[in-house]
């Protein structure tokens, strides 16, 4: 099984993080509003961020050192990885 960590950017441009075992439904819950309470009313959504772990205890770890970083870091981390594509 695969996990990905995601980060996604909300209406309000803020920024939030999750794990999951399937990135597409999640972001359809979220969509929904029926993702995490934190995204709830902060619609629309772009998943601006994604890495997958093998395993869910690294996934985890993962999420919460994004959840740890500053918005700046939070944003370092998206526009490096797009500049790598």
């Amino acid at each position: 099984m695969i996990y990905y960590v995601y980060i996604i950017r909300c209406g309000d441009k803020t920024y939030y993080t999750g794990y999951t075992t399937n990135l597409v439904r999640r972001f359809l819950q979220h969509q929904k509003g029926k993702g995490a309470k934190y995204t709830r009313g902060r619609s629309p959504f772009d998943i601006v961020y994604a890495e997958e772990y093998l395993t869910k205890s690294k996934a985890m770890k993962r999420e919460y050192q994004i959840k740890k970083m500053t918005r700046k870091q939070k944003i370092n981390l998206i526009y490096d990885n797009t500049r790598k594509i």
